[in-house]
């Protein structure tokens, strides 16, 4: 980690430092929010929620090593140095982009509707096969888990990817304050916090206030299969991909299921790739390959980078339990996404089942846009519906209004439907499981986990 101490912290974010004086200078490394997620030497963020107060937290990072806490009050007897700031949430947003501005390594942004924590994902994958890679953890995409990104950067490093996730129209340009990307990635505008961002041109407009921050001599990566994007001038050099010939990368399958590998066409290369579940993944592996040839990786170095991918819990991880196969896509949904599901789920062989919740944030779209995933599934390649949430009884509507033969459930809540699955479920189902986070539909796919053959 480049050279900070609770001194240099409190000249970058104007605070005042409180503690002894022999500690002033010590080296502080890396920082977090959570105190039981602190190792030796880090810098602890005291931040207050709706429902915990960090700053009850300080002496327990303390104990567990914190080599310094930066507060917005006085902790009582501090076993610890600290910094105190007007608030430390916008110091922390100040620290950040200090600390990125100490690196010269190239920096990638993502964002977008859907795809942008698998592209992330699979484009660290690739750039790890010859380059030490850090890349975004979790879900700290935000105005608070950015800078704590940022703030993890260490001199080891090469090249960072950095997922950058909005709700609402100004946050994408703070966060740009922070990365500054030298590369920046989006993979789709699509149907997402139109509670915020009213309708495609909106959440296009907040996507792309990053440009603003942006060197001129730094890359847009555009998916061209998206008109707003192929249309769209970001003000500095523009590569696209994607399926449609006209991209500057191409793509020739427009999906990957366990039995189908597209190749990948880049200018100078053809690219065969491992098998993989999913239709987001088509998008996912090109852009990855993209990026691996702008950084001058080989074709075997892409092809050794993608054999490391692995899917993260929550975005359509395969899982196999010996008696069911379950699609873990629960960790969000938006209209876009759960249709990408269901066509993904229409190629696999089985009983095929899509257990879909509420999609949350579409503001006054929210009932029509249920409505026209139930109308898709319907008219998809699965065998039955479950709908399950407030929202997801507009699903179930839009199903029934297509006069299918299929089989639809509602059930309103999660407590009401996991005791029926048991008796819903049988061996060798295929089983979509998708819904916004806030539904929290990881539970449900606990209770799958664990069935077995009722025979």
């Amino acid at each position: 980690m480049k050279h900070l101490t609770p001194q240099i912290i409190a000249e970058v974010t104007d605070g005042k430092y409180i503690g002894d004086d022999a500690l002033r200078h010590e080296r502080v490394m890396g920082a977090v929010r959570d105190n039981r997620d602190v190792v030796g030497g880090n810098l602890f963020i005291c931040i207050r929620g709706a429902r915990v107060d960090g700053h009850d937290f300080a002496n327990s990072a303390f104990d567990a090593g914190a080599a310094c806490c930066l507060a917005e009050r006085e902790i009582p007897d501090a076993k610890g140095p600290y910094v105190l700031v007007d608030s430390t949430l916008e110091s922390l947003k100040t620290l950040g982009a200090y600390y990125r501005s100490l690196f010269d390594i190239p920096i990638i942004g993502i964002t977008g509707s859907v795809g942008k924590t698998t592209s992330k994902e699979m484009i660290a994958a690739v750039l790890g096969a010859k380059l030490n890679v850090l890349k975004t953890t979790k879900n700290l995409n935000n105005e608070i888990g950015v800078p704590l990104t940022l703030l993890s950067l260490e001199e080891r490093h090469e090249v960072a990817v950095i997922e950058m996730g909005i709700s609402d129209f100004g946050e994408m340009g703070r966060l740009a304050q922070m990365v500054v990307p030298d590369i920046f990635v989006i993979t789709k505008i699509g149907f997402s916090h139109l509670d915020n961002l009213k309708d495609l041109d909106g959440v296009l407009r907040a996507k792309t206030e990053t440009f603003a921050y942006m060197k001129p001599n730094s890359i847009a990566i555009l998916n061209g299969d998206d008109d707003l994007l192929w249309n769209y001038d970001p003000g500095i050099k523009k590569i696209t991909y994607g399926t449609n010939p006209r991209n500057d990368y191409v793509t020739e399958s427009q999906l990957l299921t366990p039995n189908v590998s597209p190749q990948l066409l880049t200018p100078n290369s053809s690219l065969l790739i491992p098998n993989s579940y999913g239709s987001h993944l088509t998008a996912a592996v090109l852009l990855a390959a993209v990026i691996g040839d702008i950084f001058g990786l080989t074709e075997d170095d892409i092809r050794r980078g993608l054999r490391l991918y692995e899917p993260v819990d929550g975005r359509a991880k395969l899982i196999n339990t010996g008696y069911i196969t379950i699609i873990d896509d629960c960790y969000n949904a938006n209209p876009d996404s759960v249709k990408a599901a269901l066509e993904s789920l229409s190629t696999l062989s089985g009983r095929r089942i899509a257990i879909l919740g509420d999609m949350l944030g579409l503001g006054e779209h929210t009932e029509q846009a249920h409505q026209n995933i139930g109308r898709f599934a319907a008219q998809s390649s699965i065998e039955s519906l479950i709908c399950c949430g407030e929202h997801a009884k507009h699903i179930y509507e839009g199903f029934l209004s297509e006069r299918t033969v299929k089989t639809a459930l509602y059930v309103p809540s999660k407590n009401e439907l996991m005791p029926m699955l048991p008796g819903i479920v049988e061996r060798n189902d295929v089983i979509l499981i998708k819904a916004s986070n806030g539904m929290r539909f990881d539970e449900i796919v606990k209770t799958l986990h664990i069935l077995q053959d009722r025979n």
